[in-house]
């Protein structure tokens, strides 16, 4: 008798362990810009630079990584939205120069909630992969809208921008890097 390997279904992600459909996945996405808002009020200025340090890139990294791909777009397009509309919970001290930042929130927790579902975020290597690119993601469509919004060139603007939440979004990407592979652990459903 000839035997087959067995084929396994693609990796879930953290949130598919929760039992539900879709009344699950509408709180999960609001569940996600909910704490995307709250961890934006946790904010501190940094002299010589329009840009607050915040708490609010980890919640989209981990976002991202335990909802997947559609849950995560939706959860921080709906943070990005309910903001646009006047919802007070964008980091208050950020104000227009940081929007672009917001909106590279949507990305990031986009290709960081791909990748997870592929497996992205099940040992601590690939967990700092993943939340690395999703952190440089963020960059990439922040600074460009920080040069806009206050004239800076590209020196100038990595200067105020990146360098100061650089040591930060190192912590926070190790934090990640030590948290979800151990959620999955704990689930029983390790790399």
């Amino acid at each position: 008798m000839t035997s087959y390997p067995s084929v396994t279904a693609r990796p879930g992600v953290l949130s598919d362990l929760l039992p539900g459909t879709r009344v699950r996945d509408a709180a999960l996405v609001a569940g996600a810009a909910l704490l995307t808002g709250v961890a934006a009020q946790i904010s501190f200025p940094v002299p010589g630079t329009p840009v607050p340090v915040t708490l609010q890139t980890f919640a989209v990294l981990l976002a991202g990584a335990a909802l997947g791909l559609p849950r995560a777009f939706l959860g921080m397009a709906l943070y990005l939205a309910l903001g646009q509309l006047g919802l007070p919970w964008f980091s208050p001290e950020g104000g227009n120069a940081t929007l672009g930042y917001v909106v590279g929130f949507v990305l990031a927790a986009s290709v960081v909630g791909a990748l997870a579902e592929r497996g992205g975020d099940r040992t601590p290597l690939r967990t700092v992969a993943t939340m690395t690119l999703g952190t440089l993601l963020i960059y990439a469509v922040g600074l460009p809208w920080l040069m806009l919004a206050t004239g800076m060139d590209l020196p100038a603007a990595i200067a105020a921008g990146v360098v100061p939440f650089l040591l930060g979004d190192a912590l926070k990407v190790l934090l990640a890097a030590g948290l979800l592979p151990a959620a999955w652990r704990m689930a029983g459903r390790s790399a």
